[in-house]
């Protein structure tokens, strides 16, 4: 009797143990959806493209990409804010993750509160490059071209708070210059109409003009890292022409909603780590001119405040607006 009283007893409990040990659900169960905040062709798409490819091989299920551009990325990265559905992460860049809360008062999404930073994936240093027919031969010369022409010469940016805008921004304070900002959804057309002479001015990711700097369809005034590239070597940085302490870099990294858990956070993170790790991958986007950095969830999240900190002073000391 007393064997079968606590046979009974025990019963709950030994029913209860195969739900308790039993694995969490597969993730991803579904393919994964990853938004790029700008066209195809950006420098965040084919960060994006690369990480996609991996995470597709090593996950089990396809990530595929899905372009969502405007306002600045601003759209895409709130698109990653407000996903629910577990399986949608997105790339964004400089503004839309450190500097938009400064330069928009009504930002539908808080960068800090709303996305969970998952690896910082490239950083590339900028160049400055105007169209062949503006009568400068170096930066000395366009700053006193544009000082003679006081608001009358525009240059492009890939958006309000971008890194190639607030870099311009920070070299116009730094000169005393007043130039005409033209935001882009992406490098692209802002090159295009750089070299249709619609625009006389650009600071760009060096990825993406290097080939027109080669060609000759552009000139270059100076490159906004420490060092010279070893892509463009003959073009000076902003410290030989004069400002010191100016350098700067547009970057991209991987992002996911606040309400994905630190677990699948942490997974995504060792996977982008891994994929810019492989040799070809790493190869090709050096040459394009990119650092490859692959970082962790907390690295990248002090990356973004401390970016937060430097271009959101500038923002606030020259009151800088999202329409100009």
């Amino acid at each position: 009797m007393r064997l079968a009283r606590r046979a009974l007893l025990a019963a709950p409990i030994l029913l209860a143990l195969p739900a308790q040990g039993q694995a969490q659900p597969a993730w991803p169960d579904r393919p994964l959806r990853l938004i790029v905040p700008f066209p195809a062709g950006s420098t965040p798409d084919i960060a994006g493209r690369a990480v996609a490819t991996h995470l597709g091989q090593v996950l089990g299920q396809p990530c595929v990409v899905e372009n969502k551009a405007g306002a600045g990325g601003n759209i895409g990265t709130d698109a990653v804010a407000k996903a629910t559905d577990g399986h949608t992460i997105g790339v964004s860049i400089n503004g839309p993750l450190s500097t938009a809360p400064a330069l928009f008062p009504n930002l539908p999404y808080d960068p800090a509160r709303d996305l969970a930073p998952v690896s910082l994936l490239l950083r590339g240093a900028q160049i400055l490059v105007i169209h062949p027919d503006v009568p400068a031969p170096d930066f000395a010369g366009f700053v006193a071209h544009a000082k003679a022409n006081p608001g009358k010469l525009a240059f492009g940016s890939v958006g309000s708070g971008s890194g190639s805008h607030l870099a311009m921004v920070d070299i116009m304070a730094r000169s005393g210059l007043d130039l005409l900002h033209v935001p882009y959804r992406g490098f692209p057309p802002a090159v295009l109409d750089l070299m249709a002479g619609r625009i006389q001015a650009l600071v760009l990711i060096s990825a993406g003009i290097l080939p027109q700097i080669r060609e000759g369809r552009v000139r270059a005034l100076a490159v906004t890292a420490e060092a010279r590239l070893p892509q463009a070597p003959d073009v000076p940085t902003l410290a030989e022409v004069g400002l010191a302490d100016a350098a700067s870099y547009a970057w991209n990294g991987l992002i996911a909603p606040a309400s994905m858990p630190a677990e699948r956070v942490a997974r995504l993170a060792t996977e982008t780590q891994r994929a810019l790790a492989v040799p070809q991958t790493r190869a090709a986007l050096e040459a394009a001119g990119f650092e490859v950095v692959g970082s962790s969830p907390a690295e990248f999240a002090s990356f973004i405040a401390a970016e937060a900190v430097r271009w959101g002073g500038l923002i606030a000391r020259l009151g800088i607006r999202a329409e100009t």
